[in-house]
């Protein structure tokens, strides 16, 4: 993980090219699927042999002979494609990121791909591209109905499409993010709020080149204050002009004003309630006092994780 220069917001003078290329500059598409399971086995000359005899002798796939002869695993021949095809995930050994990042750690999941689905959803009807640019603030009626958990997927699968996106830990009361993604907490949405913004407020993430987060620092003891000022919206309308996407992570409804104050300023609203746990007169009041304001209310989904 690194900081991003300047003033905490990333450089946008030399974006990235459209085609993909690796660490050693060459077009990932020119290179095979045998390449990438070589290279993240460390292969030697001899098990490629290996390898290529047993895929001429059963005319099977090089990732399915690597498999067979246990010299591969499923999740190295699944990560060769998504290199391939460029479409960036970690690995699913937990080593990079918290497990519950579900989208990043396991594309191929049930769970993923139920993020996908509200993704397409949110990008025909409240994010659409003729839609006025928003930014999407998640809230909930109480802490643990899994908004964090519910932002960062949905974070990592707008990231997925190569859209630059940047996820904001706006929740100075209850913050998760930095611990999901394994960042440094010392700088923050706090620190640009307080105009002591720090060169490395917002993380860029190796395993996830278009996702950048911006974890919440460190607690205020004036949080609605703080977001209340004119510094919150402008610095929304900045980073609008930055990312293609931009997710912000709110307080939940128990806490107070925080929430419909942030998804005011935000533009766009989406309310995360639990299974079996939150109370449908604490969900109908929150969709309540959204619809009532200004931002535009982008439907409420019910969490079983």
């Amino acid at each position: 993980m690194r900081g991003i220069r300047p003033n905490g917001l990333p450089s946008l003078t030399s974006a990235p090219s459209n085609e993909p290329v690796d660490d050693k500059g060459d077009r990932v598409l020119d290179r095979s699927i045998g390449d990438f399971i070589r290279q993240v086995r460390d292969l030697s000359e001899a098990q490629v042999e290996q390898i290529l005899g047993h895929q001429r002798a059963h005319g099977i796939r090089f990732g399915e002979a690597a498999v067979a002869l246990k010299l591969a695993t499923r999740d190295d021949v699944l990560w060769a494609l998504s290199q391939q095809f460029h479409y960036p995930y970690a690995p699913g050994d937990g080593a990079t990121f918290n497990s519950e990042l579900i989208a990043a750690v396991d594309p191929f999941h049930s769970q993923t791909e139920s993020f996908r689905n509200i993704r397409s959803q949110l990008m025909l009807g409240a994010m659409a591209p003729d839609q006025p640019r928003r930014a999407l603030a998640v809230l909930s009626p109480n802490v643990g109905d899994g908004k964090s958990f519910f932002a960062a997927n949905l974070a990592v699968v707008f990231s997925q499409l190569g859209a630059r996106t940047l996820l904001i830990d706006a929740d100075m009361r209850t913050p998760r993010q930095h611990v999901l993604f394994g960042l440094p907490n010392d700088y923050g949405l706090s620190s640009i709020l307080s105009g002591r913004a720090e060169s490395n407020a917002i993380h860029m993430l190796q395993d996830l080149p278009s996702l950048f987060v911006l974890p919440v620092g460190t607690l205020p003891p004036n949080p609605l204050e703080l977001l209340q000022r004119p510094a919150f919206g402008l610095l929304i309308n900045e980073l609008l002009g930055k990312f293609d996407h931009v997710v912000v992570d709110t307080p939940s409804s128990t806490h107070g004003a925080d929430c419909r104050v942030l998804a005011a300023k935000c533009g766009v609203a989406m309310i995360v309630g639990r299974r079996g746990t939150t109370r449908m007169k604490s969900l109908h009041g929150l969709v309540g006092e959204v619809t009532r304001g200004p931002a535009k209310f982008a439907g409420v989904v019910i969490n079983d994780h």
